[in-house]
């Protein structure tokens, strides 16, 4: 079967905000699932390319760069913005970085460093904060802060099925 791809998703943001600690706690596990993914792989298996897709460690470059904009977005909301930050498409900073050249242990820091601020943040905000809506800009649907931390979840699984497809 085919995976649908990122760009092809839609979502449907309609589940209570209560349901917020099960999702940080998905997002809390996606650094330990990077971890049990790449633990027992060789740097030529974890730089390795294959039908022209990113690397693992590409792959878990992106999810660390994308991280930025995850956090930009909670403190938009945080701001009252009424539109978020739209992504570059094009992925230009993964392309251009050179993800390939550093450690595993050192891409997986970085990301549980960003990702714990991303959960700080979520953690911080009140009821009010929570319950704002901002416009997604590619999406063009409504957005709480929860909704925000869902996609996130959804976008790091995303890349971990890419990273699993890699190595099979």
């Amino acid at each position: 079967m085919e995976r649908t791809r990122w760009v092809e998703r839609s979502f449907d943001f309609n589940f209570p905000e209560g349901l917020l600690p099960n999702i940080i706690e998905r997002l809390s596990g996606t650094e330990l699932r990077m971890w049990a993914m790449t633990r027992d792989l060789s740097e030529v298996e974890m730089s390795a390319r294959k039908d022209g897709k990113w690397s693992v460690k590409e792959q878990v470059g992106h999810l660390v760069d994308l991280e930025d904009l995850h956090i930009s977005r909670l403190k938009e909301m945080i701001a009252r913005k009424t539109e978020l930050t739209a992504a570059d498409m094009s992925n230009r900073k993964t392309e251009e970085s050179d993800h390939n050249s550093q450690p595993i242990d050192t891409l997986i820091s970085a990301f549980i460093s960003k990702r714990r601020e991303f959960i700080d943040l979520l953690n911080s905000m009140d009821d009010e904060t929570q319950l704002f809506n901002s416009t997604h800009p590619r999406l063009k649907i409504q957005m709480r802060p929860i909704d925000v931390a869902y996609f996130t979840a959804e976008h790091d699984d995303h890349h971990l099925a890419s990273i699993r497809e890699l190595l099979t």
